[in-house]
């Protein structure tokens, strides 16, 4: 064959941002007058660079793993990779089906849906083909440690401990400084820069943990926040399968939490579905269009910077009422779900149903593989209501005694009543078993400036806050707290043990899921009037270099021993007391000052006596008789002393009592 002039003809396949359709090219390719030898050695070249191009790359998959035996037999596979979205997806493994395949408007994922229905555990074999390129991988499906049945949650029967790991103790100083990650500081002089706190710190402390009394564990988010600066308080998630490295590993996670159930403590893990972290791949590279609730412009720009998106996005109201109202206007609801929450932390779109089925799965996956016993969820009524209620409805299906509590920041008991699961209240069953009780807080912080009188002052705004537990389907699942990471110390600047000895009593005997925060017990104190740092400050002892040491007796101050012992009694009495767990409840209206709240159950009394005046006052018993009976005496558990019940008994300023009988 002498050497000619002709044209060879291939089609090539081009990612398009449909989800479906791809563009067919036609590329000519003109080779004139060469001879065969070299006619034959460029068509050679030019099938393998198009065998180089048409390779699989696969870079990982959500979820790494996942495990047989759920309810919902359902399994999402988010594949990320070059030029993925094409790729067909094949298994020979027994009794796996594929779905679905779904192709997103990005080239770079491919959502592959599986049927997991009657499989048995193993590593199957997924093939990823693309023209005449096959990619395998293994993937491999574990067996449960336990059924969904036997995952059993926190409930009032618990004390959680709310902390901050950053802030908590440093266990590991090597990985303070993890190279790799986004420029950040580790200074502990800055109240807003990363302190090195760590897991292994939580984790070398645990025994603390059971000397004071408290049953929960209950950290900020632990995940990877791979942020500028370092995101210490770990609310802008940049990978959701992965511990943040400064924080430890996914397997030292999976340590503490076994290490912690031995001791008999659970472990609360905090989520955020609303938002994400601007660093997250999600971002740089959108798997779709409406992946997140933004302007289109988000996703078309590949040099998006926070500068611009400070100056386009649409920041939220943080007014949360809108999600209730039945008179909401769209735009306000609108506002108030789909804006940001701020530059730094992209709105997820919870409408987006493989968004939620990849949240779904992200959270259940930490349930089996650390074995976490329970969530908080961050921000609630920000996210889509029906999308979260599905979440919650999915949840309790496959673990009917876990238990979730979201973060529902209005101090109007209404709203928080119209989250909790069963309300009656609300247009939409939410599923959501637990809610935070933020009038709670807040009327428990007025009160302790204010002297209890015959109006709406002092006290008397704690017995207004439980007259509306007739709106709670199940008032004992409602989560109550004096102060956490988001607000004022309750000690403010000072240190008024009266006023938190008050706060403390109530809390652990009234009807509610107790909270405590990091350090109340050692009267750790601080406001946000400069920076949230402030009421975030490191633990006494838990880093390198600290001279006060207020894990152990001897380095604490006397003040800090005096309110640790007191505290740790009251926490140790509480548990297994079904009195307080179990009992019904009966509150008075103050009395000359006098708040009191009784606990009953099985014949046994308990009474919480609260003197709310900084003046000496009567704790006249006759007015209790419906509860004191034909009870003599009682013992005061705070004390160990011994009470009258039949006659009157004057109550000293800012007293409080928990008489026991």
């Amino acid at each position: 064959m002498s050497a000619s002039t002709f044209f060879m003809k291939r089609t090539a396949t081009t990612p398009h941002r449909s989800a479906t359709t791809p563009t067919i090219n036609v590329i000519y390719f003109k080779i004139t007058k060469i001879p065969m030898k070299r006619i034959i050695l460029s068509l050679s070249l030019i099938l393998c660079v198009m065998t180089i191009r048409a390779a699989v790359k696969i870079d990982r998959i959500d979820p790494a793993n996942w495990f047989v035996g759920m309810k919902n037999t359902s399994l999402q596979l988010m594949v990320y990779g070059e030029n993925i979205r094409q790729a067909d997806v094949t298994t020979d493994y027994d009794g796996v089906k594929i779905d679905s395949i779904v192709r997103l408007d990005s080239p770079n994922y491919l959502l592959v849906y599986l049927n997991l229905e009657g499989v048995k555990p193993g590593e199957m074999t997924l093939n990823f083909k693309n023209g005449k390129a096959v990619k395998k991988v293994k993937y491999e499906l574990k067996a449960r440690e336990k059924r969904g049945e036997e995952r059993m949650g926190f409930t009032n029967a618990d004390v959680l401990y709310m902390l901050m790991p950053d802030r908590f103790a440093d266990g590991n100083p090597d990985n303070n400084d993890i190279k790799g990650m986004n420029p950040y500081k580790t200074d502990r002089s800055q109240p807003s820069l990363r302190h090195g706190g760590d897991l292994e710190g939580i984790r070398h402390h645990l025994d603390y943990f059971k000397e004071l009394g408290v049953t929960a564990l209950w950290f900020t988010p632990v995940l990877e926040n791979n942020s500028p600066g370092g995101s210490y308080h770990g609310y802008a998630t940049t990978d959701y399968y992965r511990v943040d490295p400064r924080f430890g590993t996914n397997d030292e996670y999976r340590r503490l939490t076994d290490e912690a159930h031995a001791k008999g403590l659970k472990i609360v893990m905090d989520m955020i579905f609303n938002h994400c972290g601007f660093e997250h791949p999600w971002i740089k590279d959108m798997p779709s269009k409406d992946w997140l609730n933004t302007p289109e412009w988000l996703y078309d720009r590949k040099d998006k910077t926070k500068a611009e998106v400070n100056r386009k996005y649409m920041q939220t109201t943080y007014k949360l009422t809108p999600t209730v109202d039945p008179y909401a206007s769209a735009i306000d609801l609108k506002e108030t779900v789909d804006g940001w929450f701020v530059p730094s932390m992209p709105d997820l779109n919870q409408r987006n149903p493989h968004v939620i089925r990849y949240l779904i799965q992200n959270s259940i996956w930490w349930i089996e593989t650390v074995g976490i016993d329970g969530i908080r969820m961050d921000t609630y009524p920000y996210a889509d209501a029906d999308a979260m209620a599905l979440w919650m409805k999915t949840i309790d299906e496959e673990y009917p005694n876990f238990n979730v509590v979201g973060e529902t920041w209005v101090s109007d008991p209404p709203y928080t009543a119209a989250w909790q699961k069963d309300s009656k209240i609300s247009q939409r069953n939410s599923y959501l078993k637990t809610v935070m009780d933020f009038s709670f807080h807040a009327k428990i912080n007025q009160a302790k400036y204010e002297n209890t009188d015959g109006s709406g002052n002092g006290m008397n705004r704690i017995y207004e806050n439980f007259v509306y537990d007739y709106l709670y389907p199940n008032p004992s699942s409602v989560m109550a707290f004096v102060e956490n990471h988001d607000t004022d110390r309750f000690l403010g600047n000072g240190r008024d043990t009266a006023a938190l000895k008050q706060a403390m009593a109530i809390l652990l005997t009234v009807k509610r899921i107790p909270q405590l925060y990091y350090g109340t017990e050692i009267l750790m104190n601080g406001t946000k009037e400069k920076t949230d740092g402030y009421v975030r400050k490191d633990f006494p002892g838990g880093f390198p270099g600290d001279d006060h040491n207020a894990f152990t007796a001897g380095g604490r101050t006397p003040e800090e021993n005096a309110m640790f012992t007191w505290l740790s009694r009251l926490l140790h009495w509480r548990q297994g007391n079904d009195v307080i767990t179990k009992g019904s409840q009966t509150q008075f209206i103050p009395y000359n000052g006098v708040y009191v709240i009784a606990r009953r159950y099985n014949g046994k009394n308990v009474m919480t006596v609260v003197n709310g005046t900084g003046r000496t006052t009567v704790f006249a018993v006759r007015r209790y008789a419906e509860v004191i009976g034909h009870n003599t005496e009682a013992k005061d558990v705070l004390t160990d002393r011994t009470v009258s019940l039949t006659d009157d008994t004057q109550l000293e300023p800012r007293k409080v009592m928990i008489l026991e009988f």
